[in-house]
């Protein structure tokens, strides 16, 4: 069965956004070993699964980086780019990106059926209510927290809804020159 690990930014407070979905916060002059995790992170994953609202920006965001060959960032550009991306949505009809298609049944089932196809890891990016259905459902295999040097006081949390406790081992704790410290747990299903 193939993994699903989030990939996550999020405050020392615990918040991956602002009240009113702020991200000013976010630490982004990332150091090269930050950027050499995310691509050791990324290399075995070949499909990305996205909340709808996240989708709207991070899609066409990456591929007006794959597109430039002089971005810093254009081989990350590239990977989110061409890696299969599925959204979930319950009011898109079509995608309107290349490379993407919509899943609009159950979030369980949909991300079950990904899960028993052949391939490798997927990752997840989203929103809060995307990621905290992920968490509530126990859907998640490894959580890769980005903890940013900054506390927010007030925001949208992705662990606000478990269903019950949901113990986590902690795998590895990696800090980077830019201030951020990565926390790298996966569920414990004992």
């Amino acid at each position: 069965m193939r993994k699903l690990k989030l990939q996550v930014q999020i405050t020392v407070d615990g918040y991956i956004a602002g009240p009113n979905g702020e991200m000013d916060w976010m630490t982004f002059n990332w150091d090269d070993g930050l950027k050499k995790y995310v691509t050791q992170l990324t290399v075995p994953v070949d499909c990305l699964v996205l909340g709808r609202k996240l989708a709207e920006g991070f899609i066409p965001y990456w591929a007006s980086v794959a597109a430039n060959p002089e971005a810093l960032e254009h081989t990350a550009g590239k990977k989110f780019t061409d890696t299969p991306k599925v959204v979930f949505t319950k009011t898109m009809e079509k995608s309107e990106w290349d490379n993407t298609v919509l899943a609009k049944g159950d979030l369980i089932d949909e991300i079950i059926d990904l899960k028993n196809r052949q391939g490798d890891d997927i990752i997840a990016y989203g929103g809060a209510t995307f990621v905290s259905s992920l968490i509530r459902h126990g859907l998640i295999d490894e959580y890769h927290l980005f903890i940013n040097p900054v506390a927010i006081g007030t925001g949208m949390a992705i662990f606000n809804q478990p269903e019950g406790r949901q113990s986590l081992n902690l795998v590895k704790s990696t800090s980077f020159d830019c201030g951020i410290v990565v926390l790298h747990y996966e569920p414990n299903r004992n």
